[in-house]
């Protein structure tokens, strides 16, 4: 009788731990990355460097689809998106601009730039946060450069917003602004808080990055002080602010 149960118990035990695994294995989700280029000179200069996500397929195509958009509403120069559905339509786009420049200007030498180059920064079980920077040229006083971060969850691909992130909004800032200070003061800059605003309240960045030194604060010219002070960036160690944060 005993021997019978204890059969039937290992049965079932077996059964049970199988099908835990196969669960587990229909749970994990493997992204990895490949880095796409797409170069062209005849026209104008354009470089595009940038991180695809491959594996899941749902979870990669959230991925892709984010970065992609972004790439593609970088290059607008106009409002019209109805022909730039890809990456590839948005270089063609950008290359049409500058020829019809061209003919509308044809003194002007300058040759229009975009150069895009994103990367990897952070991957964990939680997240993925990954870095595009931006530079465009199209003849005027200084090309532009703007570093934006997104944030994704591994699992399902979506994209995380600020609340996802920070629990403490209010203790983040406090940290943040301490160390913004301290970052200025060691660019020898004479400005106040409130002139680095613009007159406004401290304010945090519009995006942020993780990295495996801890959390990436960076204000792009013109978010914060004037455009000749550049990007401004710092690393907070996440054993500093891990209290306040959600995902690190």
């Amino acid at each position: 009788m005993f021997n019978k149960i204890s059969r039937i118990l290992k049965k079932y035990s077996s059964l049970i731990l199988i099908l835990t695994i196969i669960f587990s294995c229909k749970k994990e989700v493997k992204i990895d990355f490949t880095e796409q280029s797409i170069e062209t000179s005849e026209i104008a200069e354009i470089a595009i460097n940038f991180p695809k996500a491959i594996g899941s397929e749902d979870v990669a195509n959230q991925i892709n689809k984010v970065i992609s958009n972004y790439i593609v509403n970088q290059m607008n120069l106009t409002e019209d998106n109805a022909e730039m559905s890809s990456i590839d339509d948005a270089v063609a786009k950008f290359n049409y601009e500058f020829r019809s420049f061209k003919i509308d200007f044809p003194d002007a030498t300058h040759k229009w730039e975009a150069f895009i180059d994103g990367e990897v920064t952070y991957y964990s079980p939680e997240i993925i946060s990954i870095a595009l920077n931006s530079y465009f040229d199209t003849g005027g006083a200084h090309g532009n450069t703007n570093v934006r971060f997104f944030n994704f969850n591994p699992q399902t691909g979506t994209q995380f917003n600020t609340k996802d992130l920070i629990g403490n909004i209010e203790g983040l800032s406090e940290v943040v602004e301490q160390k913004l200070k301290e970052k200025i003061k060691g660019n020898t800059s004479n400005e106040s808080m409130e002139d680095e605003f613009f007159g406004k309240d401290f304010q945090l960045p519009e995006s942020f990055g993780y990295s495996d030194e801890g959390l990436i604060i960076l204000y792009n010219p013109y978010e914060i002080a004037s455009y000749a002070q550049g990007i401004i960036e710092f690393t907070i160690p996440f054993e500093e602010i891990s209290s306040f944060l959600n995902k690190n």
